[in-house]
């Protein structure tokens, strides 16, 4: 904190984005894992309340973290995440690869755009129905 009163750095200075994409990743990471954690405690203290005291409020927020476009985020957080870390651990595993950080953020997105979008496409034609 003092480093910022002797630079004279205001509050939305301060917050302004200055890294590059690791940056982006890192902070998407914490996110979607913060997301993960959100969705699974709403999912065990709802589950719990729904069978052993019910109720309509356990039985309707039950219902909106079923609906599918709680289930797309939650499953763009989890595979996220999981690809992430993977790629983080081997960038611990073989610190020689850190010099090639930014073309292993591009692989995992290549893993990532075609694993997450073919089952969201399909969530989301599910939520239309067809016409004979």
């Amino acid at each position: 904190m003092a480093v910022l009163r002797a630079r004279r750095v205001g509050f939305w200075e301060g917050l302004r984005y200055r890294g590059d994409t690791s940056m982006l990743a890192w902070a998407l990471h914490r996110i979607t894992g913060l997301g993960i954690v959100f969705f699974v405690g709403t999912h065990v203290i709802f589950a719990f309340y729904l069978h052993s005291i019910g109720g309509s409020l356990s039985t309707a927020i039950t219902a909106t973290y079923e609906s599918k476009p709680v289930q797309i985020f939650v499953y763009f957080c989890v595979l996220y995440h999981a690809l992430c870390g993977i790629r983080m651990v081997i960038e611990d595993l073989f610190p020689a690869l850190l010099r090639y950080r930014r073309e292993l953020l591009w692989a995992q997105w290549l893993v990532f755009i075609p694993v997450f979008g073919l089952p969201a496409f399909l969530m989301i034609l599910s939520l239309f129905p067809s016409t004979p």
